[in-house]
């Protein structure tokens, strides 16, 4: 089937635009990806890029999941979290940014 991207921006506004434009353009501060996606090999350009960007990602259990905290109705296979400067979530999106960066050590 056919599969969307979503990134959430720091207003949390979803946009069409893929996780693999984010990392490429370097504006993405971490890629969350759905584990129960099908095929998985779909995904799996995503990690090998955020490696090579130093973004960190992690996988979620459910796509299902995925979408409903991108706040859409539909599975979402991956997202790619960015913010602006002035952003009042910069700080939380850090702590989640460090946490991630922990599990991948």
């Amino acid at each position: 089937g056919k599969f969307l991207f979503y990134f959430i921006d720091l207003y949390g506004f979803l946009n069409a635009v893929s996780a693999t434009k984010t990392l490429n353009r370097g504006i993405s501060e971490f890629i969350v990806m759905a584990a129960d996606t099908e095929p998985l090999e779909i995904l799996l350009h995503l990690p090998l890029l955020a490696e090579d960007k130093n973004v960190p990602y992690v996988f979620v259990s459910s796509k299902q999941a995925l979408g409903r905290a991108c706040g859409v109705t539909r599975p979402v296979i991956a997202c790619s979290v960015t913010t602006n400067e002035g952003s009042q979530l910069k700080s939380q999106i850090q702590q989640l940014k460090d946490a991630i960066e922990k599990l991948l050590i």
